[in-house]
């Protein structure tokens, strides 16, 4: 139990949101089941972002089972936003697709030398007739494995032949996905 300093009765523990305000906690306090008392760095965030009144009023125009999602959503985007002002959670998401499609073109890139690389082996050894029983085996093609072409959610799958090497533009299309 804490004493409340504006009126000297002891009351329960106060919420970040309210202690934050420095105002008392009600029972129904729609704040108190999503910033307690214990991450008062997560309502202040949310306080400096969105403002305590369309926190509230966002909260309470939600189902009850849906408010929770609802304030981690914006104690998220509030603590980025406060991290980085201009960009906030799109600063994040826009670095991360720039590293998926660096991982993609780098993918591509792989899989061609080692097209290549197959095809030179495999034109090497049709020069040379039978291999002799020493040399090693040749290794297996490197194939793509057949997709089925289906859109989920907006997203494009391709199809691609048997032998054909997926464009990074293709593999995963987040043009346009914002």
């Amino acid at each position: 139990m804490e004493v409340d300093p504006d009126h000297g009765a002891a009351n329960p523990r106060r919420c970040a949101a309210c202690k934050y305000l420095r105002r008392r906690c009600a029972p129904d306090c729609v704040l108190a089941p999503y910033f307690p008392a214990s991450r008062p760095q997560r309502y202040a965030d949310v306080h400096a972002v969105f403002g305590t009144s369309n926190v509230t009023r966002v909260l309470q125009s939600l189902p009850v089972q849906e408010r929770g999602r609802a304030a981690d959503t914006m104690a998220t985007e509030a603590h980025w936003r406060v991290q980085d002002p201009v960009y906030g959670c799109a600063g994040i998401i826009d670095r991360l697709q720039e590293e998926i499609r660096a991982v993609q073109l780098e993918l591509a890139s792989t899989r061609a030398r080692l097209a290549m690389q197959m095809q030179g082996m495999t034109q090497h050894a049709t020069r040379q007739g039978e291999r002799s029983p020493s040399s090693p085996p040749p290794p297996p093609p490197l194939v793509a494995p057949p997709a089925a072409a289906h859109t989920d959610n907006n997203h494009r799958v391709a199809v691609h032949e048997e032998g054909e090497f997926l464009d990074p533009d293709e593999f995963l299309d987040l043009n346009g996905q914002l």
